[in-house]
């Protein structure tokens, strides 16, 4: 298979993860507030929780994103991309300020937990 087209894949992924996270967390609140109850299924809230845990982890620890490197290595050292890959890099990387990421993140990982906490899965 071609590397780019790898690539495209692993970026998708990527887009699909940043997606469940930022997603979720919207509708656990939309159902918080509108008492769905599926919003407190168990196994969707922890994988949540787990999943944005882990990004707060790598950015407090200085850790690359595993599907970051994966994906560059993938396009090589000219970052050669395709049509899907421009969009995907547009949509999910910015440039900024590490502390801007590490601060971005933890807050968000705090409402995660917040809303974990205060509105609680259900076996």
């Amino acid at each position: 298979m071609d590397d780019l087209l790898l690539a495209d894949l692993v970026g998708l992924s990527h887009a699909l993860i940043v997606l469940f996270i930022v997603g979720g967390q919207v509708v656990t609140l939309l159902g918080w507030c509108f008492g769905w109850g599926w919003t407190r299924k168990f196994f969707f809230r922890t994988l949540h929780l787990a999943a944005i845990g882990f990004v707060v982890l790598e950015v407090w620890l200085d850790i690359p994103c595993p599907l970051t490197v994966i994906e560059a290595d993938l396009r090589g050292m000219g970052h050669e991309v395709s049509f899907i890959g421009y969009w995907l890099e547009r949509l999910i990387y910015y440039q900024a300020p590490g502390w801007i990421f590490t601060t971005f993140y933890s807050l968000f990982g705090g409402l995660v937990f917040f809303t974990f906490v205060f509105y609680p899965p259900k076996r």
